[in-house]
């Protein structure tokens, strides 16, 4: 209910908490060069776009870059050369120790509180170790069962074409889909995480006990696995939120209650005005936006979180500059059809025939121009002036 009535109280809680996460959990501060590494290691830059879901609160996709972190083809070098068996067990000890998916052991019968009655669990006065990892685990256990547990819908299949092909998850998570273990593929250069619960969703323990919120995180290891991260987060970043059959849909609305085109009531100039009011109006209705991404950009916090400034790039304006640069037939086969080209021996040739030299052009409009404006000469060679000259 508070969230419904004030979403500035949701958008300032969210970019709250994404904040204290960049700065506590993930450790970066360019301003303190010295300060200790994050819960993921010392970051080199981070990128998080936000997006509203279905209901209406803001979530952010992050991408985040790691100090000495190797690319996938220097990773699949290191691992698959020899002498690096060290470099490969740290690596996957790494990858298992801050992407977990399984469900933390507690005690048989031990009572485990809702997870949104404690924003996190303090350690008591005077407590011993064992009774606050005790109850941490706990609370943990309890968090993993009401975020990170998938359960099947109609979402998991929407991309299903039914028949006789397999009806699979497409976020693969399903109880047969387990792996005891971390493993290299050295042939495609693959990292296979371990998968110990085939359900449970990968997470970071410490990110999900501080968040307290459903999350996903993965290690880009691999050129597959790289270029699908990229597809998905440019598609999260350029997605339009109006989809074109609803578009086209407002469009035809607006133009239906427009009515009929009367000369006597007014001009053209002025039609084309209400069409145009008309068609924005009805599209901003049309318009999915959650109150409390407004209330973000009302508040002047945007939609993405970024370590770097970058600079914006026109794409059409850049490539129709490349393109008169460097003209490609390939990509513009039409253009190239329409305006044909006409070879240079083709050129010499026509000069040849017509008795001129062939690196030179004979322009006879120019020529006359030049003889009217080229100075007279005295039968001695001297110039004569202006006033002297001969007019016919």
């Amino acid at each position: 209910m508070l969230l419904s009535g004030n979403p500035f109280v949701g958008a300032e809680f969210f970019d709250l908490y994404v904040r204290a996460f960049i700065k506590t959990l993930l450790g970066y501060d360019p301003n303190d060069p010295r300060k200790q590494p994050g819960i993921l290691g010392k970051v080199k830059a981070y990128y998080g776009c936000v997006e509203a879901q279905g209901r209406g609160s803001l979530h952010c996709h992050m991408l985040v870059w790691i100090e000495g972190g190797l690319n996938p083809n220097e990773i699949r070098e290191r691992i698959t050369s020899e002498g690096q068996g060290e470099f490969t067990e740290r690596l996957l000890k790494y990858l298992d120790d801050i992407i977990v998916t399984d469900l933390p052991a507690v005690e048989p019968g031990a009572k485990l509180p809702h997870p949104c009655l404690l924003r996190h669990v303090r350690r008591r006065e005077n407590e011993s170790d064992a009774s606050f990892c005790g109850r941490r685990e706990r609370d943990l256990r309890r968090l993993v069962e009401k975020t990170q547990v998938h359960t099947h819908s109609f979402t998991c299949y929407k991309y299903w074409k039914g028949g006789h092909t397999p009806k699979t998850c497409r976020f693969d998570l399903d109880e047969k889909n387990v792996r005891p273990e971390t493993v290299f593929d050295p042939v495609t250069g693959e990292i296979t995480l371990r998968q110990v619960k085939g359900l449970v969703n990968p997470y970071n323990p410490t990110i999900l006990s501080a968040l307290r919120c459903n999350m996903d995180i993965k290690f880009i290891g691999s050129g597959t696995s790289a270029k699908a991260i990229l597809y998905y987060v440019s598609d999260y970043i350029t997605k339009s939120q109006l989809k074109a059959h609803v578009a086209f849909g407002a469009l035809d609305a607006a133009v239906q209650r427009l009515g009929s085109y009367s000369v006597q009531h007014e001009t053209i100039a002025e039609r084309g005005k209400r069409l145009l009011n008309r068609c924005a109006y009805t599209m901003l209705s049309h318009q999915e936006l959650s109150a409390q991404q407004v209330a973000a950009y009302l508040m002047g916090y945007g939609d993405y979180y970024s370590s770097h400034q970058f600079r914006p790039l026109f794409w059409t304006s850049f490539e129709k500059f490349i393109d008169d640069q460097f003209h490609s037939k390939e990509c513009y086969p039409s253009e190239a059809q329409e305006k044909p080209t006409v070879s240079s021996n083709l050129q010499t040739e026509q000069h040849q025939e017509g008795g001129c030299d062939s690196n030179t052009t004979a322009h006879p409009e120019e020529g006359l121009e030049e003889n009217d404006e080229s100075d007279v000469e005295n039968d001695d060679g001297s110039v004569l002036p202006d006033d002297d000259r001969a007019v016919d």
